[in-house]
């Protein structure tokens, strides 16, 4: 009798479990029965939603349902990581995120922001890892090694442009600390700004991305001493790598990934994840992101791409610590 009980107490204990499991089922089985909402953090025209604007008719043909692509710029992207945070975790509304929005700011906008982008988001997978290039203006000497001399030579008197916090800031913070030279940060509102400033030699050493770069860097336009990354790349063999240049560990690959509400279920994570990696497959196979520059580099699983996100948080807060960057 009692072992009768004790079986029926273990049934009854199972069956919040059991009924969560077989209701979070349900829904990956009819998710999604209407359409999704994207949300991107910045203006039309950049990496994020470029990228976006890819992988969505791919991927509305595979859940068989709309994703809409809804920009929301505004307050260096928190303004989109807040909406996204804040909506229901049901699977219908999405976040194309980035380095900065969801690995550099929550360290940045701590207690600014109505949501904590690590603890309220869950992520779906990574999409893209973007290479930078460390460029000079054409008026800069011809080698990283020149350069350098050149900036010693001028301490405090040549100047950067990037986005205040930005990656390509901090970067730049980490790679003058490590050279020994002063420069003067100009702030910019993104990469074609920061083009502009360097083709007028306003700016005179800066990190920017590859994809934005590569045109003026084949022209001759303006000049490239290294890339980030682990390896060349094909698109530019003769520029040195930043490890082979002498700084390993300094600059960054700019990634974009995929963000749901936290609590969103998990099945529908996983549907997820499968179809945008299926997605970016698709690209890949037909050259669209060698033609544009942007790499793929995608996360095993929703729990893999978490991961990440919190190891690149680690790696940014001390580089934010290590040069007292603040947002005021």
């Amino acid at each position: 009798m009692k072992t009768h009980c004790r079986l029926i107490s273990s049934f009854l204990f199972l069956l919040p479990t059991s009924a969560f499991l077989l209701h979070s089922a349900a829904i990956a089985a009819d998710y999604p029965d209407r359409p999704i909402r994207m949300l991107i953090p910045f203006a039309p025209g950049g990496a994020t939603d470029i990228i976006a604007r890819m992988i969505e008719p791919r991927m509305s043909r595979s859940l068989g349902q709309q994703i809409v692509v809804d920009n929301r710029a505004g307050a260096a992207g928190n303004i989109a990581v807040e909406l996204t945070a804040q909506a229901l975790p049901d699977g219908y509304t999405l976040l194309v995120g980035n380095i900065s929005t969801n690995s550099i700011n929550p360290i940045l906008f701590a207690g600014r922001t109505k949501v904590n982008a690590i603890k309220d988001l869950a992520g779906v997978t990574k999409l893209v890892a973007i290479p930078n290039f460390l460029l000079g203006s054409p008026k800069m000497p011809a080698t990283l090694k020149e350069a350098i001399e050149f900036a010693k030579a001028r301490q405090g008197q040549l100047n950067y442009g990037a986005p205040l916090g930005s990656y390509s800031h901090l970067d730049m913070l980490a790679f003058t600390a490590k050279a020994g030279i002063k420069m003067v940060h100009i702030p910019t509102k993104g990469a074609g700004e920061t083009l502009t400033n360097l083709l007028r030699n306003d700016s005179n050493i800066q990190i920017s991305n590859v994809a934005s770069n590569i045109g003026p860097v084949r022209a001759g336009q303006i000049r490239a001493y290294a890339v980030t990354g682990v390896k060349r790349i094909a698109e530019a063999p003769s520029v040195q790598t930043m490890a082979e240049a002498g700084f390993p560990g300094i600059g960054s690959d700019n990634w974009n990934g995929i963000f749901a509400p936290a609590r969103t279920p998990k099945p529908v994570l996983v549907k997820l994840h499968a179809t945008a990696v299926a997605a970016m497959k698709e690209l890949e196979a037909e050259g669209v992101l060698e033609k544009r520059q942007t790499p793929i580099s995608l996360s095993a699983s929703p729990a893999d791409f978490d991961a990440y996100v919190v190891s690149e948080l680690k790696r940014w807060d001390k580089i934010i610590k290590d040069n007292n960057v603040k947002i005021d």
